[in-house]
């Protein structure tokens, strides 16, 4: 899967966006990637899930592990494209955790899969929770990496599409977006 195969899955289902977005991390940016609207499209789902489980197939991950929401329709698809277990982190007073009676077995083999990645906090809280259960995280992959080159787990990245994408924090807006009303769409 090429690129222009991932951009056009995201264009023609609408789902990238163009204005003035503030991202989860908090920084604003001219594009958003609502993942969900590409997301709602099995035949999408299953050739995004099926790159991404050719690049990671190596890792010979046992399990793959998601944060919610963004990561889950993702991380299952790459789990039976692998033939793998699938579990998901989800949030509890604002701080991913593991829940649902999920275990991690020690030096278990996770990978972790998520949608989109601009800073990566997600990603490190659900490698942190993998570690703090005594699992081995052995790679990360993700749809879009945003995050311009700069995240750095401490595990092997791949991703269908690497993008560099400018992201402002609040009080350095550029004119044209100081001048536009932001929107958080992926809280809608």
């Amino acid at each position: 899967m090429t690129k222009n195969d991932v951009l056009g899955a995201f264009r023609s289902s609408g789902a990238l966006l163009e204005g003035h977005f503030v991202l989860r991390s908090g920084l604003h940016s001219r594009q958003f990637f609502q993942c969900a609207l590409a997301l709602q499209h099995m035949p999408t789902v299953e050739r995004f899930g099926a790159a991404l489980a050719a690049q990671v197939r190596s890792l010979q991950a046992t399990t793959v592990i998601a944060p919610a929401m963004g990561g889950l329709v993702i991380g299952q698809e790459v789990a039976r494209q692998l033939g793998i277990r699938f579990i998901f982190v989800e949030k509890e007073e604002g701080k991913l955790v593991l829940r649902r009676n999920f275990r991690i077995s020690p030096a278990e083999r996770m990978l972790v899969v998520e949608d989109v990645v601009t800073q990566g906090g997600r990603l490190r809280e659900t490698m942190d929770i993998v570690r703090h259960h005594g699992g081995n995280v052995v790679g990360v992959a993700m749809v879009v990496d945003r995050s311009n080159g700069s995240v750095n787990v401490g595990a092997p990245i791949f991703s269908l599409l690497a993008l560099q994408v400018e992201t402002f924090p609040a009080d350095q807006l550029p004119p044209d977006l100081a001048s536009t009303p932001a929107t958080k769409p992926g809280s809608k």
